[in-house]
């Protein structure tokens, strides 16, 4: 297992971050026990959850199963019923009592939302942390200028600045690129990806011109039928590449994410051990730096810019309203 520098914060974890939102969901509590024992042997120390996963009861599957074994962890999860001051301070003291912890590691807003106060929100963050409950704070699926303004209130205040972005970021799902991954660069971000093989379709789970399996997320998700008439032809040209180096699909795209100078960590959520077997040589997987140029050619994925920088990310209209905090439509 590979360790890196959580950003700022002076922690090394594991590359691989155990992504658990299918505890509870698609397997049971004596198979995620397993998971997680095994993850251990593997010198996984990196645990993602959220409060929402089935509704709480990931979290409480964690409580069950963390025992004996919370020392060897960092351990993160997100706010659960909003981004309200109230919400920020309540749903900490209910993911704790859950999991049966005094702290977590990490705690993370996880979704921005319009008209928030950015303010109020950095104050809450920074109440949680001094009361001990959380050691460090961060976010999910904030673009770069409201993690950088949420930031810069932070600092005015001597509170607890975020540390950490989580994000969608794949060979198909490449926005990122354009401002987010550049900030963890420069300000030393941490960076936390999840759906690295994009619902399979990364994973030979879905084949081009095929029929979607039966009883697979494809047959409800209409992203995926969608993605692989657009990419078919980029994904069976993915799926030779691994091929050819004896590499599962699902390696191959870890690999690319992980060659990633601002990636952090991957998020591998997995629903049995087996699965997370299968993926732990990803992380020994290594590419040139003229593989990873052609990997990533193989899709038309990345951010068209315009003359003059007008990306589709900045054709949003932002105005500060109130006491500074940011709002956008």
């Amino acid at each position: 297992m590979n360790y890196l520098p959580f950003g700022t914060t002076g922690v090394t974890v594991s590359q691989l971050c155990l992504g658990t939102m299918m505890f509870g969901d698609r397997c049971d509590q004596a198979e995620a026990d397993r998971i997680l024992g095994l993850a251990i042997e593997h010198g996984v120390t990196f645990i993602d959850t959220a409060a929402m996963y089935v509704n709480g009861g990931t979290e409480r599957i964690l409580g069950q199963i963390l025992p004996g074994r919370r020392d060897q962890l960092f351990v993160a999860t997100k706010v659960h019923k909003g981004v309200d001051s109230d919400s920020i301070r309540t749903s900490i003291d209910e993911s704790l009592q859950r999991m049966g912890l005094d702290y977590v590691d990490l705690y993370m807003i996880h979704w921005p939302k319009v008209g928030m106060n950015s303010t109020a929100i950095m104050a809450a963050l920074a109440e949680v942390v001094q009361a001990g409950k959380a050691r460090f704070v961060g976010c999910c699926n904030y673009p770069a200028w409201l993690f950088a303004h949420s930031n810069a209130i932070a600092a005015a205040n001597g509170w607890p600045t975020l540390v950490c972005n989580q994000i969608p970021y794949s060979l198909i799902e490449r926005g990122a690129e354009v401002e987010i991954l550049p900030q963890a660069v420069a300000e030393n971000v941490a960076i936390t990806c999840y759906r690295p093989l994009v619902f399979g379709l990364l994973a030979g789970k879905y084949q081009p011109g095929q029929p979607i399996p039966a009883d697979s997320r494809g047959e409800n998700d209409a992203r995926i039928p969608r993605w692989l008439e657009k990419y078919g032809d980029s994904i069976a040209r993915f799926n030779q590449f691994a091929a050819e180096r004896n590499l599962h699909p699902a390696q191959l795209a870890v690999a690319w994410l992980r060659h990633n100078p601002a990636v952090t960590c991957p998020i591998i959520g997995v629903s049995s051990a087996r699965q997370l077997t299968a993926s732990l040589p990803a992380f020994a997987v290594n590419l040139s730096d003229a593989e990873y140029a052609e990997v990533t050619g193989f899709f038309d994925t990345a951010v068209k810019e315009e003359a003059g920088g007008a990306f589709a990310g900045l054709r949003r209209e932002v105005k500060l309203v109130g006491d500074g905090a940011a709002q956008w439509h």
